[in-house]
């Protein structure tokens, strides 16, 4: 046993004789000098809100509107608030846990099951409310711009906007759009466009409705399974395609510990040459070194020592950043998890702030 493990353990059993707290606490104090960026957390404007009520009013049948329906309607859900707050409540909340920065992005479902001419308005009034939004706090906020996929030159046209003109830090998709995903052809210029201005973070939303039936019944199409399966489905999907190799630089961000990927990294690279002949492409490498090479993983919604030791060990601590998923997942449990996480000071240090300050072209303080 190493002297890495030694330490991991005894911070771990400490932990237990602490209790919830006092680890809380001892936590804040050992990585007081840590900045933290957390980055899946999300937002939402007043016109996205107002569109969403439009069409959950005139009975659009979607199962990305089953939340929403709950979340404008339901009494004392603070949620609505939160998503809508970049100014009060959600400034002290990173101030009461020690969190320098959000990495702000339009909240699920985004703007992709909207029809296009709509979409591209919500997307451009929700990049420049973000924009508007670091420029009155520069030190605590950075931004993914949205953009429409249902029309590809005006996405590009947007994204160029966004980070050459509004100076954000890349982009948000919620994965597929009308049950398409990046791999159609159609869709190359938006990721020739990523490769050239910054990653994509592809958040998750349900199952197109094709082929969500085994999940429907049992609500395993929610974010408690179904989530993770469409979207590990569209990364594999863009991997396979060929995209790294036509365009090595781009960058894909996944959340909720790769959304499973990194599990199977073993199977993807061992049945690929068996399989091959089934692909219209041929790779240039191995499906794991374009996991390692042009993924990267946020920690969102899985505070979990154990699987962010494993994805650690096979992923490499610079591909790897934290995230809280606010105000879906709980602030205080996702800093606690990464204050006490049990890995080197020098990689905690990557995980909270250097590979988002790398990666998304963050200022470093």
């Amino acid at each position: 046993m190493d002297r890495r493990e030694v330490l991991a353990g005894a911070a771990m059993l400490s932990g237990a004789l602490l209790g919830g707290e006092a680890l809380a606490q001892a936590g804040r104090r050992s990585t007081r000098n840590f900045r933290r960026i957390a980055t899946e957390e999300a937002f939402a404007t007043p016109e996205f809100v107002e569109a969403c009520r439009d069409i959950v009013k005139a009975g659009w049948n979607s199962k990305d509107l089953d939340f929403w329906r709950g979340l404008l309607f339901r009494q004392n859900d603070p949620r609505l608030a939160d998503l809508l707050d970049l100014d009060q409540q959600r400034l002290a909340t990173m101030d009461r846990l020690g969190i320098d920065m959000q990495l702000l992005s339009l909240t699920s479902p985004g703007v992709q099951f909207f029809e296009p001419m709509t979409a591209a308005t919500l997307a451009t009034t929700a990049n420049d409310h973000l924009a508007e939004a670091i420029r009155r706090h520069p030190t605590r906020y950075a931004g993914l711009a949205a953009f429409a996929p249902q029309d590809p030159k005006g996405a590009v046209k947007e994204m160029e906007r966004a980070i050459n003109g509004l100076k954000l830090n890349g982009f948000i998709l919620n994965s597929h759009t009308n049950g398409e995903y990046m791999d159609d052809p159609k869709f190359r210029p938006i990721l020739e466009a990523a490769a050239a201005l910054g990653p994509i973070y592809i958040h998750p939303r349900p199952l197109p409705d094709t082929i969500d039936g085994p999940y429907r019944d049992m609500g395993l199409w929610t974010a408690m399974w179904g989530f993770q399966v469409e979207t590990s489905l569209h990364a594999l999907r863009i991997l396979f395609s060929g995209a790294f190799d036509d365009f090595p630089d781009l960058k894909i961000v996944l959340g909720h510990m790769g959304e499973g990927i990194p599990y199977w990294l073993y199977r993807l690279d061992y049945m690929y040459p068996k399989m091959e002949r089934m692909f219209t492409r041929k790779l240039k490498k191995k499906p794991s070194e374009y996991v390692k090479s042009n993924f990267i993983i946020t920690t969102s919604g899985m505070n979990d020592h154990a699987a962010l030791k494993y994805c650690v060990e096979v992923l490499g601590p610079r591909n790897v950043m934290w995230a809280i998923d606010y105000p879906y997942q709980e602030a205080e449990e996702a800093t606690t998890f990464m204050n006490t996480a049990p890995v080197s000071n020098e990689d905690k240090a990557l995980i909270f702030s250097g590979n988002a300050e790398r990666v998304f072209k963050i200022a470093q303080s």
